[in-house]
Formats: structure tokens, sequence, C-alpha cells
């Protein structure tokens, strides 16, 4: 008999319930295949070294995969070290609207929290 051991990780990043809808709703206006995930990651530039990458894409071979709140989620496994701990939410208000990144790996971000230095 062989015993099968199931590893379960958690995410390394947190979508709040508003992020998570106003997600899905941008996926069913888009059309967006259902085979695709949220890509959550960095890349470099920015005022402040690193951008957020958040976006509707293919699983790669280098990807890890995890479900939040009914979102498939994908993440290159380099950038978990950036965004551990992040939460994404969805910001309505009088003045803004749109994705909100709170990062603890962040030393400082720009003025409009779309980049950070770690």
């Amino acid at each position: 008999m062989i015993d099968i051991l199931e590893k379960t990780v958690a995410a390394p990043v947190q979508l709040t319930s508003g992020a998570v809808k106003q997600l899905k709703q941008i996926m069913e206006q888009q059309g967006i295949p259902s085979d695709y995930g949220l890509r959550i990651g960095v890349k470099g530039g920015g005022c402040s070294g690193f951008s957020y990458i958040l976006g509707f894409d293919e699983k790669k071979s280098n990807d890890d995969e995890y479900s939040i709140g009914g979102m498939r989620v994908l993440m290159q496994k380099a950038h978990g070290i950036y965004l551990l701990g992040m939460e994404i939410d969805f910001v309505e208000g009088l003045d803004n609207r749109g994705f909100s990144f709170s990062n603890p790996n962040a030393k400082s971000t720009c003025g409009c929290g779309t980049s950070f230095s770690a």
C-alpha cells in the first residue's frame, strides 16, 4: 500500500471579497477564458523599483497555483519573496477607484501605490 501525502500550501497573498467580486466581474465582461487564472507578480520598474503585475493569463511551467476566494491565482515561484503577506483590495471611493496593494515587504512605496522597493 502506498500512502500519498497531500501537501497544502497557503497562498502567499490574500484577496479581499471586494477584489474577488471585481475580478470575477472583469473576467465576465472581458470574456476571459475559464482556463485562465489571475496572474499576480512583480516586474522591475516604476518610480520605486518594482511594479505589481495583476492580469489574466495561462499557467506557465514556472508558476505556482493557488485558489483564493474561488479565484485561480498564478504566481511565478520567484515572486513569492516580494509578495508574501500582501493583501489586494478593490477600493471605490470619491477620490479613488481601483485595486490597492498592501505589501508588508515594501520598504517604501510611490504616491500612487502601484510600485515599491524591497
